[in-house]
C-alpha cells in the first residue's frame, strides 16, 4: 500500500533504505526533498539518552544561527525606565510595563521570543500560565532575563537570530535550524553551531551515549538519518 502523497513519495525516492548521511549530504538530501510551493523550514531532531525525570540531566539552552532562522522575530521587552527608550533604539517590536502585561493576560501572544529586566519578573511571574506553556516565558537560563543597561545586547541577539532547544519528555530536542531557501552552506553553518552548542551543553548527570540518533527533515519532506559520529563533531572553528 502507498503511503503519502505523489511529492513525498518522490522526497523519498532520494533516500537510500538503512543509509546513514554526513551532514553536509543530509543538509543538500533536504533541500532536495522541499519541493512544496512555500518556504519550507528545515528541522534538526536529536534522540538522546537523558532522562527528562532527572534534573540532572536536564537539557536546555539558546544558541544563535549565523544565517538566522530565515523570518522576522518579532520580540517583546517587559522594561521600565531608561530600558524602555534602550529597547526601543535596539528594534524592539513590543515594550511595556503593566498595560503590556494585561494585554497577554488577555490571550494576546503574537510575537516569538519576550525579554525581561529583573525589577518586571515579579509582574512577568503570574503570566506564567500563559506564556510557560507557549516557551515564551523569560528565563534567565535562556538569556531572557538581562539587566537594564544589557537590553539592547539581548534584543540585538534575538533579532539577529537564535533558536531554543530542550528536552521533551521522550528524550528528544527538536529545533529549527533554517529554511530550505539558504544555500547548503548557510544550513550547515547553521547546523554546526547548534550541534557544537548542544553537545557542549550535556548535562553531567547522563551517563553512556548523550546523541543516539539525528535526523533532519523539512516540514513537508521525509526524515533524513545522519551519521550520529560526524553531526557530534561538527565544531565551530
Amino acid at each position: 500500500m502507498a503511503t503519502g502523497g505523489k511529492r513525498f513519495r518522490e522526497a523519498t525516492s532520494l533516500l537510500e533504505k538503512g543509509q546513514e548521511y554526513s551532514p553536509s549530504e543530509a543538509v543538500s538530501i533536504a533541500r532536495k526533498t522541499a519541493t512544496a510551493k512555500f518556504d519550507e523550514t528545515v528541522e534538526l531532531h536529536l534522540r538522546t539518552g537523558a532522562d527528562p525525570r532527572h534534573a540532572d540531566q536536564a537539557v536546555r539552552g539558546v544558541s544563535p544561527l549565523p544565517h538566522g532562522v530565515g523570518k522576522p522575530v518579532r520580540v517583546v521587552v517587559f522594561c521600565q525606565g531608561e530600558a524602555i527608550t534602550a529597547a526601543e533604539a535596539a528594534g524592539a517590536d513590543f515594550i511595556g510595563d503593566e498595560d503590556l502585561i494585561k494585554k497577554i493576560e488577555g490571550g494576546w501572544t503574537d510575537f516569538d521570543v519576550s525579554i525581561a529586566t529583573p525589577d518586571m519578573m515579579g509582574k512577568v511571574g503570574k503570566l506564567g500560565r500563559v506564556l510557560g506553556r507557549k516557551g515564551l516565558m523569560p528565563n534567565p537560563r535562556t538569556g531572557t532575563v538581562v539587566p537594564p543597561d544589557d537590553v539592547p545586547r539581548a534584543v540585538e541577539d534575538v533579532k539577529k537570530g537564535r533558536v531554543e532547544y530542550r528536552l521533551d519528555k521522550d528524550s528528544l530536542i527538536h529545533v529549527v535550524i533554517g529554511r530550505a531557501s539558504f544555500d547548503d552552506e548557510q544550513l550547515l553553518d547553521n547546523l554546526t553551531e547548534l550541534m557544537d552548542n548542544i553537545v557542549r551543553a550535556r548535562p553531567n548527570g547522563i551517563k553512556g551515549q548523550f546523541i543516539r540518533s539525528a535526523y533532519l527533515t523539512t516540514t513537508m519532506g521525509p526524515s533524513i538519518p545522519m551519521e550520529v559520529a560526524s553531526a557530534t563533531e561538527l565544531k565551530v572553528e
